[in-house]
């Protein structure tokens, strides 16, 4: 019988020291988030990537430097979020080389298909990210514009070289978009 006990508690022992992690590999896991902190790897519903880093106050895009990035919060159900889709796909066409529009939906686990659906529907011709980071970047992004956690929407919030140039609360008219997209590449 204490056989028994002592080659049950050792198989269990070795059980579950199996299933655990070791110490280093939890260090190098709380390392790689330490590093993600400051960057959000985004998916875009054409299956590319974007990453979006925190500088200073605001955020930039890699590869982008010198542009106007507009990060448009925004879900498929909402009209005023549907209506700014076409001023903001205007607005990507028109200052191309100088303009990035990424919108970020708040709505969980939306699927793809409807992501796109929305923007053929819309025409929304700009990035549109369904990422698993879309929470976090959400979140970080209300909390510089200080806009509390029940923000309406759309939000919109422009930036460029890491610096607020302005937030636009609900529907928001192109020609207001269009002159802060000017002023802030000095035209």
């Amino acid at each position: 019988m204490f056989t028994k006990s002592v080659f049950t508690a050792i198989l269990l022992a070795l059980l579950f020291q199996g299933c655990s992690k070791s110490k280093e590999e939890n260090r190098t896991e709380n390392a790689n988030a330490m590093i993600s902190t400051n960057e959000y790897v985004l998916s875009t519903i054409t299956h590319k990537q974007a990453v979006v880093a925190k500088k200073d106050e605001g955020f930039i895009v890699n590869g982008a430097e010198d542009k106007v990035v507009i990060f448009d919060i925004f879900a498929t159900w909402c009209p005023p979020c549907r209506a700014e889709a076409t001023h903001l796909t205007s607005l990507q066409k028109k200052y191309k080389d100088n303009l990035i529009v990424i919108g970020i939906t708040v709505e969980d686990a939306i699927s793809d298909a409807k992501l796109k659906q929305f923007a053929q529907d819309n025409n929304a011709k700009y990035m549109l990210v369904n990422s698993n980071e879309n929470k976090r970047l959400i979140k970080d992004i209300t909390t510089r514009l200080q806009v509390g956690n029940n923000f309406p929407i759309p939000l919109m919030a422009m930036y460029k070289d890491g610096k607020l140039i302005n937030k636009y609360i609900g529907a928001t008219q192109e020609e207001f978009i269009e002159s802060d997209i000017k002023r802030a590449l000095g035209k």
